[in-house]
């Protein structure tokens, strides 16, 4: 039987001041406890960040790399390919996601591999097998939805990504962080990730 893997991303560049790190740990600990046989892969983009993408910085798969490619990027993809279950770590800078997670998002984003075009032209996502939970941490509010169809460019950019993949992420969200509610923020958003149900 094959091992089932969690991998789990983290992009904040906050440290152990870092909400979202410390949701996505929590989310983390819940689903390993829930199955001590899952492996986990741990990346984390701040400490270690991909380059910005260019053709000869893309995975060896990716058709832009021209079947050389990157061997770093490669293994984030087969990291990614590889996973069964993802926890991403994912702040909102400035009203979208840090560069770090759109740098990896460059690298899983690959034809062939995670999404395709059928001979009708309609894109097909090949990643719907896997579970993501994004623990994504904001500076304000966004119960406003006119106000957030403006002005956040995280949860609807992310929800999109993975959509187009195949996969309907799930998001544990602390909102207000910047705006007098951190600790209540915190506090519900690790509620949340210790309520998750099993991978």
């Amino acid at each position: 039987m094959t091992q089932r893997t969690l991998l789990h991303i983290d992009s904040s560049i906050l440290g152990d001041h870092s909400v979202s790190r410390q949701v996505s740990a929590a989310a983390v600990a819940r689903l390993t406890a829930a199955d001590p046989a899952l492996a986990v892969v741990r990346r984390d983009l701040a400490a270690d960040p991909l380059p910005h993408a260019t053709p000869a910085s893309m995975p060896a798969d990716h058709p832009l790399s021209g079947g050389k490619g990157d061997a770093v990027s490669q293994q984030a993809l087969d990291e990614f390919l590889g996973a069964d279950v993802v926890v991403i770590g994912a702040p909102m800078y400035n009203f979208s996601v840090p560069t770090q997670l759109r740098a990896w998002i460059d690298r899983i984003l690959v034809p062939g591999k995670t999404f395709a075009y059928g001979a009708d032209g309609q894109r097909v996502g090949l990643a719907g097998a896997k579970r993501v939970v994004i623990a994504l941490a904001r500076g304000g509010r966004y119960d406003d939805p006119a106000f957030a169809a403006a002005a956040e460019h995280a949860e609807t950019y992310l929800r999109w990504v993975f959509n187009f993949i195949g996969v309907e992420p799930e998001f544990i969200r602390a909102d207000g962080i910047s705006a007098g509610q951190r600790e209540e923020a915190l506090s519900g958003a690790l509620r949340s990730a210790g309520e998750l149900k099993a991978a």
